[in-house]
């Protein structure tokens, strides 16, 4: 196959050379990481291409992509065009409208960037890593399933010793729930343990964890109709419960230190994206600028928001819904957290108005398409990270892809669908450090909280969809959707492989 081929087929299927076991090419691939072959001589940099899987992970750190289509679909965060800003072709609020269709340029992003890498995961595995190489690459694969199984449902994938151009192989969604929790239970015990100051490195206990997520989900994953309401066994739910109870991690006694620029310190992280304040790390300044005014310190672009429906499942004195401390105040004039009513200047004492001299006050009113005097105001805005005030556009804070609390309420989910423990001393634990009361021992009381704790961090869609909430109507989407939505589609240009098949309903 020559070049351009490859190169096409990357742009244009967005799978071709994304598999379970790589082959050995002529031809350099896009990214530029040659593929030993017997006629080269060159061999493959594993740990530099390793180094790169780790970077992969910062696409989770941008506004878009996967974070868009976990959180903006659901009802905790809303992208409203507001005048001539944030419309992006409707991709915004196509996504919190349950209106996508298959050529939604974040879904291509979202299925490109997983699978690309895939295929990096597959040439260390394939081309001589060595064993701790190995090891990371099969875990920080089974990752990446897991979100295009959980996002898109089938999941391309290349025998071993296939040619280039073939087109690959397509597990169906149970294929690959059952290939993701077969990966982390060979490796598992290989990983190593997690490093106390640095959870950016794949270890057992973030293994466990993504096996407890996926034998969870695993009702959703393998449902013969794919609608709630959903079978959970009684077996997978002991192996959520057996694997969270494996852990290491403990909670962190304030709930915002997981979320400070020095956050590689909490014990609570159990996997991050990895930020280096001036130096290498991802997008993750987004968390504070991509809903704040541009007038604000730190300057934002005046964009996401939430709907009031979902900060009114806040009390008034829970400590995850604001966070300030004096430094906080001096530095950026309000609290972080969710925001509403007037801003101020840093110092907290001056305050601020919108470019059109009206003051900055956020109103939790919010449509879809927002003008007038409220244009630039309309919606409560969130900072879920602290600004890193020693450089805000290349911080320190490491991106949380997984969090204890997020197993301990895995676990009492498991308990109350079948399993074993005591489901209401985890919600206890989890109240400790809220000010609150502890939620209702029941599932409703978990999805509650589970909505309360872990706002903002990407596991939104996937909890709606288990508990049968996501086709529900709300309140910027008045109506129940169709099924097919639990999906998304398969990129259009995707389809240039025979072997799959657009997912039913678009």
């Amino acid at each position: 196959m020559k070049r351009n081929n490859i190169i096409k087929s990357i742009l244009f299927s967005g799978t071709l050379i994304f598999s379970v076991s790589c082959t050995n090419l002529d031809e350099e691939v896009l990214d530029g990481v040659a593929n030993q072959t017997s006629g080269s001589g060159t061999a493959v940099n594993t740990a530099a291409l390793l180094a790169k899987t780790y970077e992969g992970l910062r696409a989770f750190q941008d506004q878009d992509k996967m974070y868009a289509m976990d959180e903006m679909s659901s009802d905790a965060l809303v992208g409203p065009t507001r005048g001539g800003d944030w419309d992006d072709n409707a991709k915004w609020r196509q996504l919190h409208t349950l209106t996508w269709a298959p050529d939604h340029v974040e879904v291509k992003n979202a299925w490109n960037a997983l699978l690309s890498n895939v295929y990096n995961c597959n040439v260390i595995i394939e081309q001589g890593g060595t064993a701790s190489e190995i090891v990371q690459a099969r875990f920080l694969r089974a990752y990446m399933y897991y979100n295009v199984v959980d996002l898109f449902g089938q999941a391309p994938y290349r025998p071993a010793g296939s040619k280039l151009e073939d087109d690959p192989k397509v597990w169906s969604r149970t294929e690959a729930t059952n290939f993701v929790i077969s990966e982390l239970e060979a490796v598992v015990a290989s990983l190593p343990a997690r490093v106390a100051t640095d959870a950016s490195i794949a270890n057992a206990d973030a293994a466990r964890f993504l096996l407890a997520k996926a034998y969870l989900n695993k009702a959703v994953f393998t449902s013969t109709t794919g609608v709630a309401p959903y079978t959970f066994d009684p077996a997978d739910m002991a192996k959520v419960i057996s694997n969270v109870d494996a852990m290491t991690n403990t909670l962190a006694a304030n709930y915002w230190s997981n979320f400070a620029p020095t956050n590689n310190t909490s014990n609570e992280l159990v996997l991050t994206s990895k930020n280096i304040r001036g130096g290498a790390g991802g997008g993750i300044q987004s968390r504070w600028r991509m809903g704040m005014h541009y007038n604000q310190t730190p300057g934002g672009w005046n964009g996401f928001a939430t709907v009031a429906e979902y900060y009114n499942k806040f009390n008034a004195g829970d400590k995850r819904r604001q966070y300030s401390t004096p430094s906080i105040i001096a530095d950026f004039g309000n609290p972080i957290g969710f925001q509403v009513g007037q801003m101020y200047a840093p110092g907290g004492t001056v305050a601020l108005q919108d470019r059109n001299n009206h003051p900055l006050v956020y109103t939790a009113a919010l449509t879809l398409i927002t003008s007038g005097a409220s244009l630039e105001t309309a919606g409560i805005r969130a900072m879920k990270y602290e600004p890193d005030n020693l450089n805000l556009n290349s911080p320190e804070n490491d991106y949380v892809l997984m969090r204890y609390s997020d197993a301990l309420l895995m676990k009492a989910e498991a308990i109350l669908r079948g399993g074993a423990g005591s489901a209401g001393a985890i919600m206890t634990q989890i109240a400790t450090r809220t000010g609150q009361p502890a939620a209702a021992t029941t599932l409703d009381g978990v999805y509650a909280e589970r909505g309360r704790e872990l706002w903002w961090e990407g596991w939104r869609r996937n909890d709606m969809i288990r508990f049968g909430k996501f086709l529900d109507a709300r309140e910027l989407k008045p109506y129940v959707s169709d099924s097919k939505y639990l999906l998304y589609p398969i990129p259009a240009d995707a389809l240039f492989n025979a072997n799959l098949s657009q997912n039913p309903g678009y």
